[in-house]
């Protein structure tokens, strides 16, 4: 659920971070010279963040249809080369079933020529990159991986010769890699700062080569120290720098002040990217960027050798999605109107699995990223992926005690009714008084067996959706990443797999209460004199009581559940409350009533 970032040549924030934009012709392509170019034309095709979006579903072309426009391209010009920006191995069922080989066989076929690991290549551990880089049989660069000894984890550039000319391919992964896969997965590995390592392969290659192309997976985030921007500012001498990591749309590149043209195709296959270059005599006399969409496309064929190899790999996995992970005795409740408006077990169940792998103090995920729900019996790969079929990925973030309060009232907002961003929580528990005004229902929250305190910084384990804002949950976008974790059914199958058996019941971790209102302590009394008034003795709050007492037996109504209905639907069409509804009917859970069930309402 990542947002796309659309950014135009003129874009005030690159002027910004990097001084003057280069011309942009009538045409739309960013060019250095509004002259003929002369020399020999060299195509570079690429992509980034694909995230294993492996079969055309619009608007992702998929591999088969990328393949096709690929095919296109080479047959118009042989001096064509194809690269990968990054985040290509991991994001789908298609690679996490099986690690990551199914994206490296496809990529072999289809001709890739060099990547740049990303960050999302690492979910494995990187020794398992390690293995899918020789699975891929192209070269995996990056001249900032290296091990505890110094050396490199792959080799630092690539010179390819296009048709006499000599174009050297310098690879950057993202330092943020450090935290944005399990710290467990980098293991003895650091990643170096990006421009220090540019530099120094800039400088080593620029008599060796014609062009010099960095494919970097590094992006253009504010939040982020070492970007794209930065390294095209501080090093000079980068003819093109294919960029990744922030899935940002650049639909015909942006030239900086030091005559580097920058490129992006967005995320998930949804474009091809192209950039032309003109060679004469070593050096550049012309370059554009541009992108491929499905509409571009509409009409080149998929290319027939990656579609049944797609078909095929996808044919084999059915077995897997059928695969026991474990076992339940009960259902573990997703419906959607269950989820949405009250503690579940398989709410319980998804977040105690982000709790446990991120060893966060609490993890809370909104219930309506939770699809549906598993039966009692066997738990399989595939029931799993259809509860959390969006690939969200876990992250971590170090947020204040009021933040996460705040984050509560959110959730609860629209309270009983169902709301997607109800938030299912592990490693806390909250009262809701659904009385009170929106943004004071929270109350009593404990975090392990002690009470939130507003000022202090708790651990938070939660999605990549909820953590740069989504279902508003704005108190967390300003938090910088800590950690990130993988993705969310992959936490759930190896939490089932250690636990085997899952508990049945939910844990009374969001129950709904009274808020009380309590004296003043000694410290918030005020301290000056003050004319002394009778203290009013403290009471709890009274239940209301029914505005229609039930009438007796013969006399009473009922209401016999639907599919769909909820207590406070049911309260709305008899011009009731929901509350006098649960109290007549001694429901310990407003939200536990079943299609079938037969509702006491208020005498006639």
């Amino acid at each position: 659920m990542n947002t796309k970032k659309w950014l135009t040549s003129l874009t005030l924030t690159l002027s910004l971070l990097i001084g003057s934009v280069g011309t942009v012709a009538a045409n739309g392509t960013t060019t250095t010279t509004d002259t003929q170019p002369t020399g020999k034309h060299i195509t570079i095709l690429h992509t980034n963040d694909m995230h294993a979006r492996a079969v055309e579903a619009s608007p992702a072309l998929g591999f088969a249809k990328l393949a096709g426009i690929i095919d296109s391209y080479r047959s118009k010009n042989p001096n064509t080369l194809l690269l990968d920006a990054g985040d290509a191995v991991h994001g789908t069922t298609f690679a996490t079933l099986v690690e990551g080989e199914s994206v490296a066989t496809v990529m072999k076929e289809m001709g890739y020529q060099a990547m740049v690991p990303g960050n999302h290549e690492f979910n494995y551990g990187y020794q398992r990159l390690v293995e899918l880089s020789k699975i891929m049989g192209f070269p995996v660069l990056s001249a900032n991986i290296k091990k505890k000894d110094g050396s490199r984890l792959f080799d630092p550039y690539l010179i390819k010769e296009v048709d006499g000319v000599k174009v050297g391919i310098i690879a950057l992964t993202t330092p943020e890699t450090a935290y944005k896969t399990n710290p467990k997965n980098v293991e003895g590995l650091k990643f170096t700062d990006p421009s220090a390592e540019a530099k120094v392969f800039v400088d080593e290659l620029r008599d060796k080569v014609d062009v010099i192309v960095v494919i970097g997976h590094l992006g253009q985030d504010e939040s982020s120290t070492d970007t794209s921007f930065k390294v095209v500012k501080e090093v000079p001498g980068i003819d093109v720098f294919i960029d990744g990591h922030s899935h940002t749309v650049l639909e015909n590149g942006l030239l900086s002040d030091n005559n580097t043209l920058i490129a992006s195709t967005g995320e998930y296959t949804e474009h091809l990217g192209v950039v032309d270059l003109w060679v004469d005599s070593g050096k550049v006399t012309k370059k554009t960027a541009t992108l491929i969409d499905e509409k571009e496309a509409v009409n080149v064929k998929p290319n027939a050798k990656i579609a049944t190899l797609v078909d095929s790999i996808l044919a084999k996995q059915e077995p897997l999605l059928k695969e026991e992970v474990g076992t339940t005795p009960v259902k573990l409740e997703g419906t959607r109107e269950k989820v949405r408006a009250s503690e579940t077990n398989l709410g319980d169940l998804i977040t105690d699995a982000m709790r446990d792998i991120s060893s966060s103090d609490v993890a809370i995920t909104n219930g309506g990223g939770i699809r549906t729900s598993i039966d009692a019996g066997t738990i399989t790969k595939g029931g799993v992926i259809t509860v959390l079929p969006f690939g969200n990925q876990i992250v971590t973030l170090n947020v204040s005690g009021a933040d996460l309060k705040a984050a509560l009232e959110n959730g609860v907002s629209d309270y009983p009714e169902p709301k997607g961003a109800f938030p299912q929580v592990s490693g806390l528990s909250f009262q809701i008084d659904p009385s009170q005004p929106q943004g004071s229902r929270v109350h009593s929250v404990m975090v392990g067996s002690k009470a939130l305190v507003l000022t202090a910084t708790y651990s938070l384990a939660t999605n990549d959706f909820m953590s740069v804002g989504g279902d508003e949950y704005t108190m967390f976008s300003k938090y910088t990443q800590a950690g990130m974790y993988g993705s969310l059914d992959e936490a759930l199958i190896k939490f089932i797999k250690k636990n085997k058996t899952i508990s049945t019941e939910s844990a009374d971790r969001i129950t709904e209460g009274k808020l009380a209102i309590v004296e003043p302590t000694p410290e918030t009394k005020p301290t000056k004199p003050v004319t002394p008034t009778p203290k009013p003795e403290v009471k709890p709050v009274p239940t209301p009581k029914p505005e229609v007492k039930p009438a007796p037996v013969k006399d009473t109504k009922v209401h016999v559940v639907k599919a769909g209905d909820t207590l406070y639907s049911i309260s709305k069409k008899y011009n009731t409350t929901w509350q006098v509804l649960r109290d007549l009917n001694h429901l310990k859970n407003a939200h536990w009533i079943y299609p079938g069930q037969k509702i006491t309402l208020s005498a006639a």
